[in-house]
């Protein structure tokens, strides 16, 4: 009977999608959520858009997998939960601080910056992480060629957006600490307790900072239910969705997929904000375009065993 109880590396609903199928929707919620919260910056401030954000996601998670986190579950389960530890709460908690600063930054970027370009330059961080994480022949031409998109995308001048440049890599930063520790909390077998968990954490750290200055926003019903849904649609439909994808990807895989953001984040950018793409830009897409798929072909769907998954 025991043989039952063992969990297994992949479950059963993950073979009826692909990781890029449902990595496309988590980009396309993720989009969504931006270019609703840049639409609000000219009522609410970045920052207390991206606190809103992340308490609420953090509400959520916490509320939808209580028997995930709640001790009394962990002492009388027989199946893969088992009790919280020291490291797992560490884990969990760095890794929803890095979200926090990483929304908190990324806002007070596109308050500056064109979101396309902002989310573009941002990706610095991804492409680290996919050169480091695989050193292989195939990996290091597409990360060039995705390199290469993202110069050609990020025309920034950066001698009239200093600031707006230095908190988007901040928010590079953040990106590239999310993408390594969100592959060990995704296999941490707590689903999307860990998550929000995390969140909870993350909202607690920025708190102090930005809840004195944000309480006009809870005095106006449709400014908070806009947070919120930016909330929703960025966090917590969001980054589920890319929990999934972590658990069943190598780490560098993901990193190098998370190219695909910026090239859709152009196009939403132009439809919603008329953020007009040149034929430069364009280019530029081609070529981080071509790196993803060029890279797709040097890696398994899914970790074949616990070990491999350790592993990458």
């Amino acid at each position: 009977m025991t043989e039952f109880a063992t969990p297994q590396p992949v479950t059963v609903p993950d073979r009826g999608f692909s990781p890029e199928a449902i990595f496309v929707l988590s980009g396309i919620s993720q989009n969504i959520g931006s270019i609703l919260a840049k639409s609000l910056f000219g009522e609410v401030e970045p920052a207390t858009v991206a606190w809103i954000r992340v308490s609420f996601a953090a509400l959520v998670l916490l509320t939808l997998t209580w028997r995930k986190w709640w001790p009394r579950h962990d002492r009388a389960a027989t199946g893969a939960s088992r009790r919280w530890t020291r490291a797992d709460f560490g884990a969990s908690a760095i890794f929803g601080i890095s979200i926090a600063l990483m929304n908190l930054f990324f806002y007070l970027a596109i308050d500056r910056l064109e979101l396309g370009k902002g989310l573009t330059i941002e990706f610095i961080g991804p492409i680290a992480v996919a050169a480091t994480r695989r050193r292989t022949r195939r990996n290091a031409t597409a990360v060039a060629l995705a390199i290469v998109g993202v110069c050609l995308l990020s025309g920034v001048e950066i001698g009239t957006n200093g600031l707006g440049l230095f908190y988007i890599l901040c928010a590079s930063a953040m990106w590239a600490t999310y993408i390594v520790l969100g592959s060990k909390v995704a296999r941490q077998e707590r689903g999307l307790a860990g998550l929000g968990v995390g969140l909870m954490f993350g909202a607690l750290v920025l708190a102090p900072f930005v809840a004195p200055s944000s309480g006009a926003v809870f005095t106006a019903p449709r400014l908070l239910a806009l947070c919120c849904l930016v909330g929703m649609l960025n966090s917590v439909i969001g980054y589920s969705l890319d929990q999934h994808v972590m658990r069943r990807i190598p780490t560098h895989r993901f990193a190098l997929l998370l190219a695909l953001l910026p090239v859709s984040a152009s196009f939403i950018a132009f439809i919603a904000l008329d953020e007009r793409l040149s034929l430069l830009d364009m280019v530029g897409i081609a070529f981080v375009l071509a790196g993803v798929i060029y890279q797709q072909r040097d890696a398994p769907l899914a970790p074949t065993s616990l070990e491999e998954a350790q592993l990458t």
